[in-house]
Protein backbone atom coordinates (compact mmCIF):
# COMPACT_ATOMS: atom_id res chain seq x y z
CA UNK A 1 0.00 0.00 0.00
CA UNK A 2 2.73 2.46 0.99
CA UNK A 3 4.38 2.08 -2.42
CA UNK A 4 1.28 3.56 -4.06
CA UNK A 5 1.48 6.78 -2.03
CA UNK A 6 3.78 9.32 -3.67
CA UNK A 7 5.41 12.61 -2.79
CA UNK A 8 4.19 15.49 -4.96
CA UNK A 9 6.67 18.33 -5.52
CA UNK A 10 5.49 21.47 -7.29
CA UNK A 11 7.23 24.50 -8.69
CA UNK A 12 5.59 27.82 -9.47
CA UNK A 13 7.16 30.73 -11.32
CA UNK A 14 5.81 34.00 -9.98
CA UNK A 15 6.44 37.21 -11.93
CA UNK A 16 6.80 40.31 -9.80
CA UNK A 17 7.20 43.91 -10.91
CA UNK A 18 9.43 46.15 -8.86
CA UNK A 19 10.06 49.86 -9.54
CA UNK A 20 13.60 51.09 -9.99
CA UNK A 21 14.91 52.26 -6.68
CA UNK A 22 16.74 55.49 -6.02
CA UNK A 23 16.24 59.07 -7.08
CA UNK A 24 14.42 60.42 -8.89
CA UNK A 25 12.03 57.45 -9.05
CA UNK A 26 11.36 57.40 -5.33
CA UNK A 27 10.29 61.04 -5.41
CA UNK A 28 6.46 61.30 -5.13
CA UNK A 29 6.43 64.42 -7.31
CA UNK A 30 8.34 62.59 -10.02
CA UNK A 31 5.94 59.62 -9.91
CA UNK A 32 3.02 62.00 -10.22
CA UNK A 33 4.09 63.30 -13.63
CA UNK A 34 6.09 60.45 -15.09
CA UNK A 35 5.36 56.78 -15.60
CA UNK A 36 7.82 54.82 -13.48
CA UNK A 37 9.44 52.01 -15.48
CA UNK A 38 8.98 48.53 -14.07
CA UNK A 39 11.34 45.57 -14.07
CA UNK A 40 9.89 42.08 -14.26
CA UNK A 41 11.45 39.61 -11.90
CA UNK A 42 10.78 35.90 -11.68
CA UNK A 43 10.59 34.14 -8.36
CA UNK A 44 10.39 30.37 -8.05
CA UNK A 45 8.33 28.93 -5.23
CA UNK A 46 8.20 25.27 -4.29
CA UNK A 47 5.55 23.19 -2.59
CA UNK A 48 5.30 19.69 -1.16
CA UNK A 49 2.31 17.43 -0.83
CA UNK A 50 1.20 13.86 -1.36
CA UNK A 51 -0.70 11.82 -3.91
CA UNK A 52 -2.17 8.35 -4.38
CA UNK A 53 -1.71 6.16 -7.46
CA UNK A 54 -5.09 4.58 -8.12
CA UNK A 55 -4.47 2.86 -11.48
CA UNK A 56 -1.50 0.92 -12.90
CA UNK A 57 -1.42 3.18 -15.97
CA UNK A 58 -0.49 6.20 -13.88
CA UNK A 59 -3.54 8.13 -12.69
CA UNK A 60 -2.86 9.89 -9.39
CA UNK A 61 -5.36 11.43 -6.98
CA UNK A 62 -4.36 14.46 -4.92
CA UNK A 63 -5.76 17.77 -3.69
CA UNK A 64 -6.42 20.74 -5.92
CA UNK A 65 -4.64 23.05 -3.49
CA UNK A 66 -1.48 20.92 -3.77
CA UNK A 67 -1.08 21.48 -7.52
CA UNK A 68 -3.05 24.68 -8.12
CA UNK A 69 -1.06 27.13 -10.25
CA UNK A 70 1.93 24.78 -10.53
CA UNK A 71 4.17 25.12 -13.58
CA UNK A 72 5.96 21.84 -12.92
CA UNK A 73 4.85 18.77 -10.96
CA UNK A 74 7.08 15.83 -10.03
CA UNK A 75 6.07 12.69 -8.16
CA UNK A 76 8.55 10.56 -6.23
CA UNK A 77 7.95 6.87 -5.52
CA UNK A 78 9.26 4.78 -2.65
CA UNK A 79 11.54 2.85 -5.02
CA UNK A 80 13.45 6.03 -5.90
CA UNK A 81 11.84 6.67 -9.28
CA UNK A 82 10.65 10.15 -10.20
CA UNK A 83 8.24 11.19 -12.93
CA UNK A 84 7.00 14.49 -14.23
CA UNK A 85 3.22 14.60 -14.01
CA UNK A 86 0.62 16.51 -15.96
CA UNK A 87 -2.71 17.76 -14.67
CA UNK A 88 -5.70 15.90 -16.13
CA UNK A 89 -8.23 18.05 -14.32
CA UNK A 90 -8.98 19.83 -11.06
CA UNK A 91 -12.11 20.65 -9.10
CA UNK A 92 -11.75 23.57 -6.73
CA UNK A 93 -15.19 23.02 -5.17
CA UNK A 94 -14.23 19.63 -3.75
CA UNK A 95 -10.44 20.15 -3.65
CA UNK A 96 -9.79 17.08 -5.85
CA UNK A 97 -7.19 16.93 -8.62
CA UNK A 98 -6.20 14.15 -11.01
CA UNK A 99 -2.64 13.81 -12.33
CA UNK A 100 -1.22 11.47 -14.95
CA UNK A 101 2.28 10.08 -15.25
CA UNK A 102 3.68 8.03 -18.11
CA UNK A 103 5.92 5.20 -16.98
CA UNK A 104 7.31 2.04 -18.54
CA UNK A 105 5.34 -0.83 -17.06
CA UNK A 106 2.74 -0.85 -14.34
CA UNK A 107 2.95 1.38 -11.29
CA UNK A 108 2.13 0.30 -7.71
CA UNK A 109 -1.39 1.24 -6.66
CA UNK A 110 -3.45 1.60 -3.52
CA UNK A 111 -6.59 -0.57 -3.84
CA UNK A 112 -9.78 1.45 -3.57
CA UNK A 113 -12.24 0.62 -0.79
CA UNK A 114 -15.78 1.75 0.01
CA UNK A 115 -15.95 4.89 2.13
CA UNK A 116 -19.71 4.47 2.58
CA UNK A 117 -19.00 1.50 4.85
CA UNK A 118 -16.85 3.48 7.28
CA UNK A 119 -18.04 3.53 10.89
CA UNK A 120 -17.18 5.95 13.67
CA UNK A 121 -14.50 4.39 15.85
CA UNK A 122 -13.00 2.32 13.02
CA UNK A 123 -9.19 2.28 12.86
CA UNK A 124 -7.55 4.04 9.93
CA UNK A 125 -4.01 4.89 8.80
CA UNK A 126 -2.89 8.16 7.20
CA UNK A 127 0.03 7.87 4.75
CA UNK A 128 1.76 10.90 3.30
CA UNK A 129 4.72 13.24 3.40
CA UNK A 130 4.31 15.61 6.36
CA UNK A 131 6.97 18.33 6.41
CA UNK A 132 8.69 16.57 3.50
CA UNK A 133 9.28 13.36 5.51
CA UNK A 134 8.36 10.92 2.76
CA UNK A 135 6.01 8.00 3.34
CA UNK A 136 5.16 8.67 6.96
CA UNK A 137 2.40 6.52 8.49
CA UNK A 138 0.19 7.63 11.38
CA UNK A 139 -2.84 5.92 12.85
CA UNK A 140 -6.08 6.83 14.56
CA UNK A 141 -9.80 6.30 14.35
CA UNK A 142 -12.67 7.68 12.32
CA UNK A 143 -13.98 10.48 14.51
CA UNK A 144 -16.99 11.35 12.34
CA UNK A 145 -18.36 10.80 8.85
CA UNK A 146 -20.35 13.14 6.63
CA UNK A 147 -18.80 16.18 8.30
CA UNK A 148 -19.91 19.41 6.63
CA UNK A 149 -20.09 23.12 7.40
CA UNK A 150 -16.36 23.19 8.09
CA UNK A 151 -15.83 26.12 5.74
CA UNK A 152 -12.93 24.63 3.79
CA UNK A 153 -14.47 23.99 0.36
CA UNK A 154 -17.90 24.22 -1.26
CA UNK A 155 -18.51 20.46 -1.42
CA UNK A 156 -17.97 19.06 2.07
CA UNK A 157 -18.67 15.47 3.09
CA UNK A 158 -15.53 14.89 5.09
CA UNK A 159 -14.28 11.91 7.02
CA UNK A 160 -12.97 13.31 10.30
CA UNK A 161 -10.09 11.47 11.92
CA UNK A 162 -7.66 11.88 14.80
CA UNK A 163 -4.85 10.23 12.84
CA UNK A 164 -2.02 12.77 12.80
CA UNK A 165 -2.27 14.88 9.65
CA UNK A 166 0.20 17.71 9.20
CA UNK A 167 1.25 20.08 6.39
CA UNK A 168 2.49 17.92 3.52
CA UNK A 169 -0.07 15.15 4.18
CA UNK A 170 -2.52 16.84 1.81
CA UNK A 171 -3.41 14.54 -1.06
CA UNK A 172 -2.18 11.44 0.77
CA UNK A 173 -4.03 8.25 1.56
CA UNK A 174 -6.39 7.41 4.39
CA UNK A 175 -6.65 3.62 4.43
CA UNK A 176 -8.48 1.05 6.52
CA UNK A 177 -6.77 -1.90 8.21
CA UNK A 178 -7.22 -3.98 5.04
CA UNK A 179 -5.01 -1.50 3.20
CA UNK A 180 -7.89 -0.13 1.13
CA UNK A 181 -8.08 3.54 0.21
CA UNK A 182 -11.06 5.14 1.94
CA UNK A 183 -10.15 8.83 1.80
CA UNK A 184 -7.83 11.51 0.43
CA UNK A 185 -6.33 13.54 3.28
CA UNK A 186 -7.21 17.18 2.71
CA UNK A 187 -7.04 19.50 5.72
CA UNK A 188 -6.55 19.99 9.43
CA UNK A 189 -8.37 22.12 11.95
CA UNK A 190 -5.70 23.77 14.03
CA UNK A 191 -4.95 27.03 15.80
CA UNK A 192 -1.20 26.43 15.56
CA UNK A 193 -1.01 25.02 12.01
CA UNK A 194 0.08 21.64 13.38
CA UNK A 195 -1.59 18.47 14.56
CA UNK A 196 -4.39 18.86 17.09
CA UNK A 197 -6.25 15.63 16.52
CA UNK A 198 -8.80 16.95 14.02
CA UNK A 199 -8.08 16.08 10.42
CA UNK A 200 -10.33 15.80 7.39
CA UNK A 201 -10.26 13.49 4.39
CA UNK A 202 -12.36 13.46 1.22
CA UNK A 203 -14.28 10.15 1.01
CA UNK A 204 -12.84 8.00 -1.77
CA UNK A 205 -16.32 7.37 -3.22
CA UNK A 206 -16.74 11.13 -3.76
CA UNK A 207 -13.17 11.53 -5.02
CA UNK A 208 -13.65 8.64 -7.47
CA UNK A 209 -16.82 10.12 -8.94
CA UNK A 210 -15.05 13.44 -9.45
CA UNK A 211 -12.00 11.67 -10.88
CA UNK A 212 -14.10 9.88 -13.48
CA UNK A 213 -15.67 13.13 -14.66
CA UNK A 214 -12.33 14.93 -14.80
CA UNK A 215 -10.87 12.13 -16.92
CA UNK A 216 -13.93 11.92 -19.21
CA UNK A 217 -14.81 15.59 -19.55
CA UNK A 218 -11.96 17.63 -18.05
CA UNK A 219 -14.40 19.21 -15.60
CA UNK A 220 -17.06 18.27 -13.08
CA UNK A 221 -20.58 18.54 -14.48
CA UNK A 222 -23.16 19.15 -11.79
CA UNK A 223 -26.89 19.67 -11.81
CA UNK A 224 -28.71 22.54 -10.14
CA UNK A 225 -32.05 22.16 -8.44
CA UNK A 226 -32.96 25.85 -8.59
CA UNK A 227 -33.74 26.27 -4.90
CA UNK A 228 -31.79 27.55 -1.93
CA UNK A 229 -31.92 26.48 1.68
CA UNK A 230 -31.00 27.70 5.12
CA UNK A 231 -30.90 26.28 8.61
CA UNK A 232 -34.21 26.43 10.45
CA UNK A 233 -33.60 28.29 13.72
CA UNK A 234 -35.81 28.25 16.78
CA UNK A 235 -36.89 31.86 16.11
CA UNK A 236 -37.88 31.05 12.55
CA UNK A 237 -39.83 28.00 13.69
Amino acid sequence: VQAGVVAVSTERIVATASPFRGLPFDDPLFRRFFRVPQRQRERRTQGLGSGVIISPDGYVLTNNHVVEGADRIVIDLTDGRSFQARVVGTDEKSDVAVLKVDADGELPIVPVGDSDKLKVGQWVLAIGNPFGLQHTVTYGIVSAVGRGDVGIVDVEDFIQTDAAINPGNSGGALVNLRGELVGINAAILSQSGGYQGIGFAIPVNLATRIKDQLIDYGEVIVGYLGVSYQTLTADMA
